[in-house]
C-alpha cells in the first residue's frame, strides 16, 4: 500500500544505514582450559570434561571472570573444571551486529580450514546467540523473555572435524529443529 513510498521516502530523507557488524580481537593469555574428546559427551574422571562443564566455562570465558577459585572474590570462586590444561596463547573474536546464516556458515568453514595448517589447537568453537529480548526465536514462536531469554547455540569443531552442536532455548520457547 501508501506506506510502502513512505518509509522508503523516509529512510533515504534520514539517511538510515545498515550497520556493520563490530568485530573486536583478543588474545587471552596462560588459559585454563577443559580437556575434551569429541567421542566423550558425557566425560570420563581424570580423562575428559563433559558438554555441560563445557559450556559453563566458555561462559565464564567469553564474560572475563576469573578462572583461578579465589576465596576473596565476591564475583566468583568458579575454576576450570578437571582436567583442565593451560594454553598459553587463546585467540577471542567478537562479531556484534545482525549476522545472516550464511555468514556463519562461511565463518564455520574458515575455522575448520584452521586444522589443515600445523596448529595445536586440538578443538575450537564458535557461539551464536540472539538478544535476550529478541522477539523471535527458533520455529513459528515469539522468543519467551520469562526470565533470562537465552537464545543461543555452540559448535565445539574438533581437529578430526568430529563436532559438538549445544543449543540453548527458555523454557517457554520452542525447541530447535
Amino acid at each position: 500500500g501508501a506506506e510502502g513510498p513512505t518509509l522508503m521516502s523516509y529512510f533515504s530523507k534520514n539517511q538510515i544505514q545498515a550497520l556493520k557488524p563490530k568485530i573486536t580481537f583478543s588474545t587471552l593469555r596462560d588459559l585454563q582450559c577443559p580437556v575434551l574428546q569429541s567421542q566423550d559427551l558425557q566425560g570420563r574422571p581424570e580423562e575428559s570434561c563433559s558438554t555441560e562443564e563445557l559450556l559453563e566455562w566458555l561462559g565464564a570465558v567469553l564474560n572475563q571472570v576469573s578462572l583461578d577459585n579465589k576465596s576473596s572474590s565476591f564475583i566468583s570462586t568458579y575454576c576450570c573444571p578437571e582436567p583442565n590444561t593451560v594454553v598459553e596463547k587463546a585467540f577471542l573474536c567478537t562479531i556484534t551486529g545482525f549476522i545472516i546464516p550464511e555468514k556463519i556458515i562461511q565463518l564455520l568453514e574458515q575455522l575448520c580450514c584452521y586444522f589443515a595448517e600445523p596448529k595445536l589447537a586440538p578443538w575450537l568453537t564458535l557461539t551464536v546467540h540472539g538478544f535476550a529480548d529478541s522477539p523471535v526465536s527458533w520455529r513459528e514462536s515469539e522468543h519467551g523473555f520469562h526470565k533470562g531469554g537465552e537464545n543461543f547455540y555452540n559448535f565445539v569443531i574438533f581437529r578430526n572435524l568430529d563436532y559438538w552442536l549445544q543449543m540453548a532455548v527458555g523454557a517457554h520457547d520452542d525447541c530447535p529443529p
